[in-house]
């Protein structure tokens, strides 16, 4: 069975920059082990990937805070991170799920058995919006959250979303 690792959004806004939090800092050391346990080419990367138009959207009138402005150091992954995905697939997102790159995972799953695990932040955020879009698109794929990988906005964020996660039969590890 081929292992796939989607790493979801540990750029520098949602680590230490604009958004980011300690808890989010702390999990940077687990993430870049993680990654060193799968190949290359199993290895999808997102990244939160907003324009300079940010506050005018729905999201920015929601979340006033800018972040991701592609092309600025807070949408660059952290450099630690970054060093150790070289040579990933990265996948830009415009909002909090992908569904270029569940469509980019379902065609490996058409071709072959898979599981998934997803790490990253935020945990309440994309992390869980990219799970629940996986399971929706392949339900009979075995579909994992590494919860010392993730940070949410919160702590309480974070185990609500990991309930959430389970309620849904995305397997917590």
């Amino acid at each position: 069975m081929r292992k796939i690792l989607i790493v979801v959004d540990m750029q520098k806004d949602f680590v230490d920059g604009a958004l980011g939090t300690a808890e989010a800092v702390a999990i940077v050391p687990a993430v870049v082990e993680k990654i060193k346990e799968y190949k290359k080419e199993d290895i999808f990367v997102t990244r939160d990937t907003h324009q300079k138009d940010y506050l005018s959207t729905q999201e920015g009138r929601n979340l006033p805070v800018e972040h991701c402005i592609e092309g600025t150091p807070g949408w660059e992954l952290d450099s630690k991170v970054a060093e150790a995905v070289s040579g990933a697939a990265i996948v830009n997102k415009p909002t909090f799920g992908s569904t270029a790159l569940v469509d980019m995972v379902k065609k490996i799953a058409e071709k072959e058995d898979i599981s998934i695990e997803l790490i990253g932040l935020c945990t309440d955020i994309c992390v869980v919006s990219n799970a629940l879009l996986l399971k929706a698109a392949m339900p009979e794929v075995e579909i994992s959250v590494d919860a010392s990988c993730c940070a949410g906005v919160t702590p309480e964020k974070h185990e609500a979303a990991l309930e959430t996660m389970r309620s849904c039969q995305i397997m917590v590890k």
